[in-house]
C-alpha cells in the first residue's frame, strides 16, 4: 500500500483558481475514469462511457503513462482547467475537481483524505480491474463496451 503525505485541507474555502499548481495535481484522485473513451449520442447528445482506457493510461495503476505529453500524444485529450470544469458535465459524478468546483467535499476514500494513493481502488471508485486499453479493442467495437450506469 503506497502512502502519501497527510495534507491540511486545502481544497476547503478555496475555489479551482485559487490552487497552486501542486495542490491542483495533488486534487486529483488517480480514478482513470476521466481517461475512457466516451461516445455522444448525435439524437440526444447524452455522453456514455466505456470501459475502453485512452492508450496511455496505464489500467492497472490508473495513471498517464505520458502525462507531460498526453496532449501532443493524444490529441482529443481534454485539459482540465479551472475554468472549463464546470462545463465539462462528462466528469464523472466522484471528480476531485468537479466537486470542488461546486462548494463540495472530498469523500473519505479520496487519497488527500485517506492518506493512501490505494484508497480510490480499495473502495471500487478506480477503473482498475475493469477497463482495457483502447489499443485492444477495434473502433467499430466501441458500442460493445459501453457501461450500463453512469459514473
Amino acid at each position: 500500500m503506497q502512502s502519501i503525505e497527510p495534507m491540511n485541507r486545502f481544497w476547503q474555502g478555496k475555489t479551482l483558481a485559487q490552487l497552486g499548481a501542486d495542490e491542483w495535481e495533488a486534487l486529483c484522485d488517480g480514478c482513470g475514469r476521466c481517461c475512457l473513451e466516451k461516445l455522444k449520442r448525435p439524437t440526444t447528445g447524452k455522453v456514455q462511457y466505456t470501459r475502453v482506457a485512452c492508450q496511455l493510461l496505464d489500467v492497472h495503476t490508473c495513471r498517464c503513462t505520458h502525462y507531460d505529453l498526453r496532449h501532443v500524444l493524444v490529441s482529443d485529450c481534454v485539459e482540465l482547467r479551472p475554468d472549463n470544469i464546470p462545463r465539462l458535465r462528462w466528469l464523472p459524478r466522484t471528480c476531485a475537481y468537479r466537486l470542488v468546483a461546486a462548494g463540495k467535499d472530498l469523500p473519505a476514500w479520496h487519497p488527500l483524505v485517506s492518506g493512501s494513493a490505494d484508497s480510490v481502488h480499495a473502495a471500487g471508485i478506480s477503473v482498475r480491474g475493469w477497463a482495457v486499453s483502447v489499443q485492444a479493442v477495434h473502433p467499430d467495437d466501441l458500442e460493445q463496451y459501453i457501461l450500463k450506469e453512469r459514473l
